[in-house]
């Protein structure tokens, strides 16, 4: 049985190549020891672009806010495979809002041996496809200056680079989510009258 909150987004997949299907879904309380694995699993490299820093402190706690979203107001979604029988993460996107609401935070993580597969891609696009639905209208996030892979994906997405205000260090990823256009019948129905 899917115990999935009501208010996640739904589950979908896509083909990999010939030999694997990704699976995205929200993340769910039940899945720390999946985020765990997966963290334990990424490099000191990839750690100290996501965190900032050369090591991260595995609490029970921290993990149970990983993986515990109150997803009318925030969101996290996972990427898996199924590799030897056994659901295997292979990245996570989130975000959480800001202050005002309509702004967001945002934070990506692949597999290493995952990066480079388009993974990255999909996963950012679903968030962004997401945080839209949800009436957010920018989400940004902080980036290492020398992060230039994580550069390139948000171009690729649409996002701009920017200088960020807490000096050279850091970069600031943004992107404005413009207001939903009017559907298709309320532009005839104005041509109309």
């Amino acid at each position: 049985m899917d115990d999935t909150p009501t208010d996640a987004p739904p589950t979908t997949s896509w083909p990999l190549g010939l030999a694997h299907s990704i699976t995205v879904r929200p993340i769910r309380p039940e899945d720390m020891e999946l985020e765990l694995e997966f963290i334990r699993r990424l490099s000191p490299e990839s750690i100290y672009y996501r965190v900032f820093s050369n090591s991260l402190a595995l609490t029970p706690e921290w993990l149970e806010r990983l993986t515990r979203i109150d997803f009318t107001r925030d969101m996290a979604i996972i990427a898996t495979v199924t590799l030897d029988g056994r659901e295997t993460q292979i990245g996570v996107a989130r975000y959480a809002r800001l202050e005002n609401g309509s702004r967001c935070e945002f934070a990506i993580a692949i597999a290493d041996q995952w990066q480079g597969c388009g993974v990255g891609e999909r996963l950012l696009r679903e968030l962004i496809t997401i945080a839209a639905r949800s009436g957010i209208t920018q989400i940004v996030g902080d980036v290492l200056s020398t992060n230039f892979t994580m550069f390139a994906l948000a171009r690729k997405v649409g996002m701009s680079v920017e200088p960020h205000p807490e000096g050279a260090t850091l970069r600031r990823l943004v992107l404005s989510i413009p207001d939903s256009a009017p559907s298709q019948e309320a532009a005839c129905l104005n041509s109309l009258g």
